[in-house]
């Protein structure tokens, strides 16, 4: 299993507290991340929103490219999963930037996190064009073929309903090969069929094995369909360790005591009106971001352990972890969960 987790470039995730003591600047997440390849995680996701949807517009968030090409300068082994909403982006210029953060980073820890746009008001005060939800999906398939291509050759020509490209010429290209791997969600029929013809790896948002045991099964099937190379896999998760269980559920109902007035509970809602979600949520999951509740990383180390196992014999090859205060929580999965596994593997 590889450990990632998300960047808190928000200030945190939980909708329900103000201040989780780990805030939204560079000092810190630039902090966390070289510790977090000091104790064994894999892999760091910067998400990325303009606006702060976890506690309120008005809230700080940091921007995820200039951050990843920071980042990039000054973590040694730590791949950078950095997210990218093709409405915000144009594809060759994009692929020039990323191309670029992989060259400062040595090369192979630079990938993509594609994600379609859900937010309305975000994109009409950055002054972007928002699109239903199957445009979007359209818009980000062509979005893809360009940025594959730039990344593989020189002088070719693309030209389709959302962009066009003449003769298009880009060096370097990624050291990567046979390129950065890209990554996706989504789990309606538009966001299935593009992942599994044009992406490396599909995330998911949080639930139990048995059901994430379905959408690998689903999401291979169509791979094999289409005559391509196996998927990787990756699953949210929000994770609480404690010694005594107890303890754990003891927290678990501090950060679920959900208010309805917090600063990101209008954002939620828009969320929910603009993406397809496959299951109804509820308002545990409206307090931790990405569903990461569902997926029961929470107990004792066994249990966190057992319930990791499950997952590994589901398929999955990646948890993105979510925990709060972020860094001190991270030490403590690591001590608890990631050191014993790589013990017990080197045995």
């Amino acid at each position: 299993m590889r450990y990632g987790y998300w960047l808190p470039v928000f200030g945190g995730w939980l909708r329900n507290v103000d201040d989780e003591r780990m805030e939204a600047s560079w000092k810190y997440n630039s902090r966390l991340a070289r510790r977090s390849e000091e104790i064994g995680y894999d892999l760091t996701l910067v998400a990325e929103l303009n606006l702060n949807d976890i506690k309120g517009v008005d809230a700080p968030s940091l921007d995820a490219w200039s951050t990843a090409a920071a980042l990039a300068a000054v973590t040694e082994r730590l791949e950078l999963m950095v997210a990218v909403r093709p409405t915000f982006h144009q594809p060759a210029l994009l692929a020039k930037q990323a191309a670029n953060i992989d060259h400062i980073g040595g090369g192979g820890r630079l990938s993509l996190n594609v994600v379609s746009s859900w937010w309305e008001d975000e994109a009409k005060k950055y002054g972007v064009h928002f699109e239903r939800h199957d445009d979007r999906y359209a818009r980000t398939t062509e979005w893809l073929e360009i940025v594959d291509r730039m990344w593989r050759q020189d002088h070719f020509s693309f030209t389709g309903k959302h962009y066009a490209v003449d003769d298009a010429v880009m060096q370097p290209k990624p050291i990567s090969r046979p390129r950065p791997v890209i990554y996706a969600g989504g789990e309606s029929e538009a966001a299935k069929q593009m992942i599994s013809r044009l992406c490396d790896a599909y995330v998911m948002h949080g639930d139990d094995p048995a059901r994430v045991r379905g959408k690998i099964a689903d999401t291979s099937a169509r791979r094999e369909r289409l005559n391509l190379p196996p998927m990787k896999y990756g699953v949210a998760a929000y994770t609480i360790v404690r010694a005594i269980e107890a303890e754990a559920k003891q927290e678990l109902a501090r950060i679920t005591n959900v208010k309805q007035s917090a600063a990101g509970y209008q954002n939620y809602q828009q969320w929910l009106a603009g993406t397809k979600l496959e299951q109804q949520v509820s308002l545990e999951d409206y307090s931790v971001s990405n569903r990461g509740l569902r997926s029961g990383l929470v107990g004792t180390p066994e249990q966190v352990a057992n319930r990791i196992a499950e997952f590994e014999a589901a398929g999955v090859d990646l948890l993105l972890l979510q925990c709060s205060p972020q860094l001190e929580e991270m030490e403590r999965f690591a001590e608890a969960i990631i050191r014993p596994s790589a013990v017990a593997t080197a045995a």
